[in-house]
């Protein structure tokens, strides 16, 4: 268990600098003996305040914050002055703070980044230090880094590509690996993998922070990409590489490239595939009906979508179907219409489940022809599940099951009120962020979020404590199963697909210690199996207290 009390503190640091490292900070905490030992006499005022006092000090801080922006730009500053605080604010109320220091605040945090940097919470690799990487990766001060979380800021959330301003993300989910699921914060290092950007507005910002440049052929960025991982490996040996918000192709094709040769997955296609057949399953155990018997139509087929549809595939011949009967009950819509085998735009990925058909580019024609049981969101395309798609929907199932999965809030295909009006109350329906419970003709209905919280921070606490060699598919889904377990009867009648956000951590050990097990049991980890897992993890979470 990581205790800021009990690390070791440099005997280097003393007065000023004490204070100003947010790692050993405490600020009003330090005791009289401290304040002495450490030459913080007069640095600080008389009173010496527990965590629970200064936690109430921020809290009146944000409360009169005029939006959740300057709410999470305030949080930053204070990761930034006091690391323990922060994360025991956090912790102290997740359901209230992730959704202002990640989804969907970050999406706005993102497109400011430039003008509201204070500081550099990671690092910057851009593509001028080819031939350097391992080099200047040891110029992180931690030698003992388990988890890098790195993107090109080339497709976040639905923004596009924003290029060096996507660092709000790795910086993000980091924290939530913490704030959700107690994983030590000093292991982790957020990158931001500069490869340049196509938005043209960004690279003409004075205050813009990457590459001025496009990003090169992917011939390059797979070289550019071989030597970043190569050097975390030699730099950081057993690190697990959380890669987050590629571009798509860029994002299959790499994942595709290192997923059997060491420690990583892509959150945007494990993850999202993850925590919606979490969703998925919870809503077939309120309709009874096995997942192997459903026709799937995906809105949108990029790398989340098809991550999604792998993943499914794979949960179904886990269930004894082949994988080509499973593949033939999955189709795909996209910008230009259905995915079928006349077309010639199609990426081998998205090949396989373009299903022999007549060409359509109208949605409700083709959810009338395939008479889908689930209709699942991830086109980045606010308003695509209009009233005419999903009375569509609702005319073919007794309850239809809509995920719309796009986030930020106004990328999702329908808002939760739109979803239960139009389908009179019938729909089961989740979106990728978390809008208010609605009340219709009488019952309140309890709207679900499909936010990938729920997942990565658990396989990131397995992964921590159970070392494993590699993170497969079959992880993922075990984190699936894990998730929905943990909706019980009384959840599911209220219409929730997921867990209650008000006890996460709870949630994301008891996610953890499945997965934790499956690599056990799979011969994946390499810690040494102990007798009772819950208990040999719980002793390793993270405590933010002085």
């Amino acid at each position: 268990m990581f205790d800021p009390n009990q690390a070791r503190r440099p005997e280097s640091l003393r007065g000023q600098g004490l204070l100003n490292d947010p790692i050993y900070n405490k600020g009003t905490a330090f005791t009289s003996e401290e304040r002495r030992k450490y030459g913080l006499e007069g640095l600080l005022p008389h009173a010496m305040e527990t965590i629970d006092r200064q936690r109430e000090r921020v809290m009146q801080h944000l409360d009169v914050k005029p939006n959740d922006l300057e709410r999470y730009v305030y949080l930053i500053g204070l990761a930034d002055r006091n690391e323990t605080l922060f994360y025991n604010t956090l912790m102290s109320d997740p359901a209230r703070f992730v959704p202002i220091v990640y989804d969907p605040t970050v999406a706005d945090a993102c497109l400011a980044f430039g003008h509201i940097y204070r500081r550099a919470r990671g690092m910057y690799i851009t593509r001028e230090m080819k031939g350097r990487m391992a080099e200047v990766l040891r110029n992180w001060p931690q030698r003992d880094v388990r988890f890098i979380c790195v993107s090109t800021g080339g497709r976040i959330l639905g923004l596009g590509d924003i290029g060096a301003n996507g660092m709000g993300i790795p910086i993000g989910k980091l924290q939530l690996y913490t704030a959700c699921a107690a994983v030590p914060p000093d292991c982790m290092l957020p990158v931001l993998f500069d490869i340049g950007t196509t938005n043209a507005e960004l690279r003409a910002d004075p205050l813009y922070l990457g590459l001025r440049e496009p990003p090169p052929p992917d011939d390059e960025v797979d070289a550019l990409a071989d030597e970043f991982v190569q050097a975390v490996q030699e730099v950081f040996p057993g690190c697990c590489i959380h890669f987050e918000d590629w571009k798509g192709t860029d994002a299959i094709r790499l994942l595709n490239r290192y997923a059997d040769k060491v420690l990583c997955y892509n959150d945007d296609i494990q993850g999202t595939a993850s925590v919606t057949l979490a969703g998925l399953i919870t809503a077939l155990q309120i309709l009874d009906s096995p997942l192997t018997e459903q026709r799937i139509l995906f809105l949108g087929a990029g790398s989340a979508g098809i991550g999604i549809a792998n993943l499914i595939v794979s949960a179904m011949q886990m269930k004894g179907m082949s994988q080509q009967a499973a593949r033939d009950r999955i189709s795909m819509f996209d910008i230009n219409g259905l995915l079928e085998p006349s077309r010639s735009d199609l990426s081998e990925a998205q090949k396989v489940y373009a299903h022999p058909a007549g060409p359509s580019r109208d949605l409700v024609k083709t959810i009338e022809t395939l008479k889908p049981t689930i209709l699942i969101g991830v086109s980045t395309k606010g308003g695509a599940f209009t009233r005419e798609v999903v009375e569509a929907m609702s005319r073919l199932n007794e309850r239809p099951v809509i995920f719309a999965l796009s986030n930020p809030t106004d990328k999702a295909e329908c808002s939760a009120e739109q979803a239960y009006s139009w389908s009179n109350g019938k729909a089961l329906y989740a979106a990728g962020v978390q809008f208010p419970d609605v009340t219709l003709n009488g019952q309140t209905f309890h709207p679900g979020q499909a936010n990938n919280f729920y997942i990565f921070p658990a396989i990131g606490l397995a992964t921590y404590v159970a070392r494993p060699r590699r993170i497969t598919d079959e992880c993922f889904i075990a984190a699936a199963q894990a998730s929905a377990d943990q909706v019980g009867p009384e959840l599911r009648a209220k219409g929730m697909l997921f867990p209650s956000q008000s006890n996460i951590l709870e949630t994301e050990v008891t996610t953890a210690v499945r997965v934790a097990e499956f690599m056990f049991d799979q011969g994946l980890a390499q810690a040494e199996r102990p007798r009772d897992i819950r208990a040999w993890i719980e002793g390793q979470l993270y405590h933010p207290q002085y």
